[in-house]
């Protein structure tokens, strides 16, 4: 169901697939500027705009950042669960915006790893990502969910902290801060208090959730709250919270 309210917004489905979080689609409609928020995932996105056809490859954003959205432009993106990753292209190499458009190779087809790929939809995405395992375009490691899980695993910090960072591009702090201000800014568009949310979310205090939505998000509590906000926001899909003990004291 696409929300009536004045941030971007998209269709969402689940996925069969043990590497995808999510498929998505959505329409830019009048486009325009917007706050592109801290994200955890990586993804795949194919737009289409002006009879042009594009695959992109997305990678994680540890802040937000002032963007623009095009007019009619048509979007459908896979979002990758932690643990899924490219290894000939880790998305430390396209995080916090240095997205990779992918070469095309005719209206239907684009070129990735040296291969040559059908566009895929929001229908056969988990067809398309079964595609991406098998040639090995796509690995996954399960200790990453894992641990975000708040499971137990035996190796040693540093050892699962690598890991992360490999297949992630991000540290474990960085993914449990920024998924918690994604989650407070659901709260608060949902009509929590601001206060409420500090307890729901794990901050330490008001000032605590302050600087982390600046920071992540890219507006205050009031300004997220605020019936009469402009600013608009980039997708936020379904956040829970993650499975973790937040550390409020984690600034």
């Amino acid at each position: 169901m696409i929300s009536t309210d004045i941030d971007f917004s998209a269709d969402e489905r689940a996925s069969d697939s043990p590497f995808v979080d999510l498929v998505w689609r959505s329409n830019s409609g009048t486009g325009g500027a917007f706050h592109s928020i801290a994200e955890r995932h990586w993804s795949m996105v194919v737009t289409r705009i002006q009879g042009k056809t594009i695959m992109t490859v997305r990678g994680p954003e540890i802040r937000a950042t002032p963007a623009f959205a095009p007019d009619d432009a048509e979007f459908f993106g896979i979002l990758f669960k932690p643990g899924a990753f490219m290894p000939k292209m880790p998305a430390a190499l396209v995080m916090d915006r240095h997205d990779l458009n992918l070469p095309d190779a005719g209206s239907k087809v684009f070129t990735l790893n040296g291969s040559t790929w059908q566009f895929p939809d929001f229908e056969n995405a988990d067809t398309f990502v079964d595609w991406l395992v098998r040639d090995g375009v796509l690995v996954y490691d399960p200790l990453v969910e894992k641990v975000l899980q708040g499971r137990s695993v035996d190796l040693s910090p540093r050892t699962v902290q690598r890991r992360i960072l490999q297949a992630t591009g991000l540290t474990q702090s960085t993914i449990q801060q920024i998924e918690r201000a994604r989650y407070a800014t659901t709260l608060l568009k949902q009509g929590v208090s601001i206060l409420d949310t500090v307890y729901q979310a794990g901050y330490f205090d008001q000032p605590h959730l302050s600087r982390s939505l600046k920071h992540y998000i890219g507006l205050t509590p009031a300004q997220l709250s605020s019936n009469q906000r402009a600013d608009r926001l980039s997708f936020l899909y379904k956040t829970a919270p993650l499975l973790l003990n937040y550390d409020a004291y984690v600034r």
